[in-house]
């Protein structure tokens, strides 16, 4: 049995220096991507008590390598598949830059909008538009939970609206602010890959799509993937928050808001 007597979400961190994300019931556990160091993936574990023969497998996003440089690694040591759609693993085999491969027996597919079961997760796979080969998100059920993780957001599609109308809890990409990305040290090519509609969602876009698809059973939403150059923590909260407040939203009450950190563990949170 887990350390953890009910569902519990962690992040072992979530931007572009690693991102990889941890769902667990007291029996079962998937990753979802890995992009972080494998010796800081075992501290966490080892910190947070965390059996590893409960985790059952490793969902990517996208095969850019904050999301998947150790995935070869980690799914050789845990001994578990890697699921992901067919053009993101081809993204992965034929990325040169990220080390290993994973082993063709770990290797699974998952199909978009094809639910697939995975010990206590229901899982379905949904399209988020990126400069990737491929980019995902996943809605996951598991007992009365729907949670969704949406990362590398270029835009707010009708896919990614839908599951944020229906989750419980969500992990969404708020990236940079609009000021603080124009006025840094960027070049304007870059500015414009980032804010194209095939970039990353900025603070306002992220709260606009929480405001616009909210519904009451929304129980706690998480910030994800903010940028170490045009963002800070504090600001993505309070922005989102502010707007959300303006919109009648109740912030604290009824609808926790976190920031999940760049390079720490944040969590454990209980859905």
């Amino acid at each position: 049995m887990s350390l953890f007597p009910s569902t519990i979400f962690l992040s072992f961190g979530s931007g572009s220096c690693g991102n990889c994300y941890y769902l667990g019931t007291p029996d079962s556990a998937i990753l979802i991507d890995a992009g972080v160091g494998i010796r800081k993936l075992g501290k966490a574990f080892n910190d947070y008590g965390i059996n590893r023969e409960h985790i059952k497998a490793i969902l990517l996003t996208h095969d850019h390598a904050d999301h998947v440089k150790t995935a070869a690694k980690i799914s050789k040591q845990l001994n578990v598949p890697v699921y992901a759609i067919e053009a993101v693993h081809a993204g992965f085999l034929a990325n040169k830059y990220i080390p290993g491969k994973i082993d063709e027996a770990h290797r699974q597919i998952i199909e978009l909008g094809k639910p697939l079961q995975i010990a206590d997760f229901c899982i379905t796979a949904f399209p988020v538009p990126h400069d990737s080969t491929a980019n995902v998100g996943y809605t996951i059920t598991t007992g009365d939970s729907v949670f969704s993780l949406m990362t590398d957001v270029g835009e707010v599609t009708p896919e990614v609206s839908q599951a944020l109308q229906h989750s419980t809890h969500v992990v969404l990409e708020a990236n940079y602010d609009p000021e603080l990305l124009r006025t840094g040290h960027y070049p304007f090519i870059l500015q414009e890959r980032i804010r194209n509609g095939r970039g990353h969602l900025s603070n306002h876009q992220c709260a606009q799509a929480l405001i616009q698809n909210y519904h009451p059973a929304l129980r706690h939403v998480w910030l994800c993937h903010l940028s170490g150059d045009n963002n800070t923590p504090d600001l993505a909260h309070e922005t989102v928050q502010s707007l959300l407040s303006a919109s009648n939203i109740p912030v604290g009450t009824d609808l926790q808001l976190d920031v999940l950190q760049r390079s720490k563990t944040t969590g454990p949170f209980e859905l």
